[in-house]
């Protein structure tokens, strides 16, 4: 799994930028247009939420639980529909975010949370976290699948019978390259470039091979019950985050200015954040990568 600095690479370190592009709550996870691409980002962010609530129930009086919550924008939202919701994360910068916010989020590992821990839930969901549940060392070690069937064990084990998870992530597509042809000294523009990028970017993490491969880790356990591609939205999701954060700002040129000792001192640093391209997007739109909203009931 990405480990505790893994992430704070990848989210602390400009989560001011985050939140002063994305705003205060910025919510870090492919939005929800269902082709409806006339829709602001805004809009298409409360069509997931309440996508999310109305499959898993998110209602006065009930318990959820937020896997690698992020910034809190769930959270918020569950409040605001009367629900407790508690959120686990590994970012030091998003759990303060969500604190000043009044939001219930604990430094802690997803794979880790238990009944015993944190008590029961209700329901439970993870938008975008479960790609850093293994990590590359992992794979290769041939314990991708354990460490999936781990996880969905303890959810199991927070949840009432016919409980349901909402599981959204991004997995591998029908055009990914063998992994030993990942390279960042590969032609830059190519598939093995962008696949490396992506890995500076999210250091200690590694996708699910496939929608399958986590619907088989779900059993027997959970039965899937709902399902749906988002690759076409996730597109559409970071063409608008980068017009948000490539808008200039006083304010946003001085905490850049900030990360001028981290970018002359890290060239993993230089390669995640001013490459000059946005990798994830490419390998969407080459469909090295994929992405799927998955709704998990519990059975009995």
């Amino acid at each position: 799994m990405a480990d505790r600095k893994d992430i704070d690479f990848t989210y602390s370190l400009t989560d001011r930028v985050f939140r002063l592009s994305l705003g205060e709550l910025a919510d870090f996870s492919g939005a929800k247009y269902d082709g409806d691409f006339s829709l602001s980002l805004e809009q298409a962010q409360q069509r997931k939420h309440e996508y999310v609530a109305e499959q898993i129930g998110i209602a006065p009086g009930r318990r959820m639980l937020d896997l690698g919550c992020g910034w809190g924008p769930l959270l918020d939202f569950a409040r605001s529909r009367g629900a407790s919701a508690l959120g686990v994360t590994l970012s030091r910068a998003q759990l303060a975010a969500c604190r000043r916010h009044g939001l219930d989020v604990r430094l802690h590992d997803a794979r880790a949370v238990d009944r015993d821990t944190f008590g029961p839930f209700d329901a439970v969901a993870s938008l975008g976290a479960f790609e850093h549940f293994c990590s590359p060392e992992e794979y290769r070690a041939g314990r991708q699948e354990e460490i999936y069937r781990e996880l969905f064990a303890h959810i199991a084990g927070v949840l009432p019978d016919r409980g349901r998870f909402y599981l959204q992530t991004m997995v591998f597509g029908r055009n990914m390259i063998p992994l030993d042809e990942v390279d960042i000294q590969a032609p830059r523009d190519s598939d093995a470039w962008y696949l490396a990028l992506m890995g500076r970017q999210f250091p200690g993490s590694w996708l699910p091979l496939d929608r399958e491969q986590i619907v088989r880790c779900a059993q027997p356990g959970f039965r899937l019950v709902e399902s749906s591609n988002g690759r076409l939205d996730y597109i559409q999701t970071i063409t608008e985050w980068g017009r948000r954060t490539g808008a200039r700002s006083l304010r946003k040129s001085l905490l850049k200015l900030r990360l001028v000792p981290r970018w002359l001192t890290s060239r993993d640093f230089r390669l995640a954040f001013t490459s000059g391209v946005s990798a994830n997007k490419v390998c969407f739109e080459r469909e090295l990568l994929d992405h799927h909203r998955l709704v998990f009931e519990k059975t009995s």
